[in-house]
């Protein structure tokens, strides 16, 4: 098992010089996601994971050393490679998820607030991660760069993925004329949202709606969807409008690649316990043709990224960590996912994630089933 697994992570390069390696990185490194999968937030939990299971830790690693002190363990793992870390990640995601179109991919991201540090003024860790509608995993991230910010990680992340045939999701950050061009370089398709940083293209584009509906709405550039649904005391209903766009019309400013249609969402809330009614109304350009159905499932779909931060949060307590130094954060922050893509797909117990964690910190088989579920996962 842990040579198909940790086959991933032999490229991330050993920050130790030769006469300081006791302990060999992949040890390391399987010492450490084992444990996070178990349950660990620390550096500490780490080291102690590890002498209370270190025979079954030696069924897939010699571990010759034994374990390493958890301050070893830390200075070890916040030296490695930003960028190493990510591709090794998305290495091993990329080895379970072999096709992804047709697929939904929501970028977003995600700030771990603790991560700061004032001493040395280092900014919180920031990620921005492509989550998988279909297959309910994280496909890639890249950490923001202390002096950028989301426009210019997403294209970095974009390059690292195979999106051919998906339909990508971004919320209005990402809604930049480069990240769609890239969008299609790429051959998939966008839906990117409408805010105040875009508010003389979103008039420019009600202006084309409304010109639209006085001249009259057809079925070949106009279609409208509504789906109903209720739960925890509400009721909701959704409309999509979707309208093909003329390109010719618009200024050339807002003639974006690919560009063909727009969207407008209506979400209609009523609260049956209180009797208030709530409307809220969100605008988005997109490159995909006129199916009002498949745009508002894909818009929909769009908050699952959001469920896994809460997730991280929730869950893996990713917000409370006071791991600071270095890459740390991030290297944690990948742990965390890699235990969350295994939970997910784990149908061997029917539980909660958070159950799901404990049960692997108490099971030595179950947790070898969770990892060895990783070379197998569709």
């Amino acid at each position: 098992m842990s040579t198909t697994f940790l086959k991933h992570f032999e490229s991330i390069t050993d920050p130790r010089i030769e006469r300081c390696k006791k302990h060999n990185l992949l040890d390391i490194l399987l010492l450490a996601i084992s444990a996070v999968i178990s349950g660990a937030e620390g550096w500490e939990d780490i080291e102690d994971f590890g002498h209370l299971k270190l025979d079954w830790l030696r069924k897939y690693r010699d571990f010759e050393a034994g374990i390493p002190k958890h301050d070893t363990i830390a200075r070890v793992i916040c030296r490695l490679k930003t960028d190493e870390i990510e591709q090794a990640f998305q290495s091993w995601i990329s080895s379970l998820v072999k096709v992804t179109g047709c697929d939904v991919i929501a970028i977003d991201g995600k700030t771990a607030r603790r991560s700061f540090t004032t001493k040395d003024r280092k900014n919180a860790l920031h990620t921005v991660s492509a989550w998988s509608c279909q297959h309910q995993l994280v496909l890639g991230q890249t950490a923001v760069s202390e002096k950028s910010n989301e426009i210019t990680a997403i294209p970095e992340l974009l390059s690292m993925l195979d999106i051919e045939n998906s339909i990508i999701t971004l919320d209005a950050m990402g809604c930049q004329k480069a990240i769609a061009e890239q969008i299609i370089k790429q051959k998939a398709d966008y839906i990117l949202a409408l805010k105040g940083n875009h508010s003389g293209m979103q008039a420019e584009l009600e202006a084309w709606r409304h010109k639209s509906q006085r001249e009259g709405l057809s079925e070949s550039s106009y279609e409208k969807h509504t789906e109903i649904s209720a739960g925890h005391g509400r009721i909701e209903t959704r409309t999509c409008h979707q309208l093909l766009i003329d390109r010719s019309w618009l200024d050339k400013s807002y003639q974006w690649t690919g560009f063909k249609s727009i969207i407008k969402i209506k979400a209609q809330v009523h609260d049956k316990s209180t009797g208030k009614d709530t409307e809220e109304t969100r605008w988005f350009i997109s490159s995909l043709g006129l199916n009002a159905e498949q745009a508002l499932n894909a818009v929909r779909s769009h908050w699952q990224v959001e469920s896994m931060h809460w997730v991280l949060d929730m869950t893996f307590r990713e917000d409370e960590s006071r791991i600071r130094k270095k890459q740390g954060p991030l290297v944690f922050n990948v742990m965390r996912k890699i235990a969350m893509a295994l939970f997910k797909q784990d149908e061997t117990k029917s539980a909660s994630m958070s159950r799901k964690k404990k049960m692997a910190g108490l099971d030595d088989e179950y947790r070898s089933t969770l990892l060895e579920s990783g070379i197998k996962m569709r």
